[in-house]
C-alpha cells in the first residue's frame, strides 16, 4: 500500500465509510452526511474503489477544513483516514 500523506495510517477510528464501487460524486455525497453525524476531532475512515476519490477527498478536506491524515492506494482500493476539523 502506498503512502500518500505525511502521517502514518491510523488504526482508530470513531467512524468508517466504506464507498466501493460507487463513482463521482456518490462518495463525497456520502462523505457529507457521515461527517454531519460527526464531532470535531474524530477520524472517519472512508474506503473507496473510484480513482477520482485521489482528487475529490483532499479537496473536499481543504474545503471543508478537514485534516487528511493518510491516503492510499492498493490494487484498486483507496483508503483514507480524515481527522474531523
Amino acid at each position: 500500500m502506498t503512502n500518500t500523506a505525511d502521517s502514518q495510517p491510523t488504526s482508530t477510528h470513531q467512524a468508517e465509510l466504506d464507498t466501493t464501487g460507487l463513482y463521482c460524486p456518490e462518495p463525497i455525497m456520502l462523505m457529507h452526511n457521515k461527517v454531519r453525524d460527526m464531532q470535531p476531532g474524530e477520524i472517519l475512515k472512508v474506503i473507496a474503489t473510484d480513482p477520482a476519490t485521489t482528487r475529490d477527498v483532499p479537496k473536499f478536506c481543504s474545503f471543508l477544513g478537514h485534516e487528511l491524515i493518510s491516503q492510499q492506494e492498493s490494487d484498486g482500493q483507496y483508503l483514507y483516514f480524515i481527522r474531523l476539523g
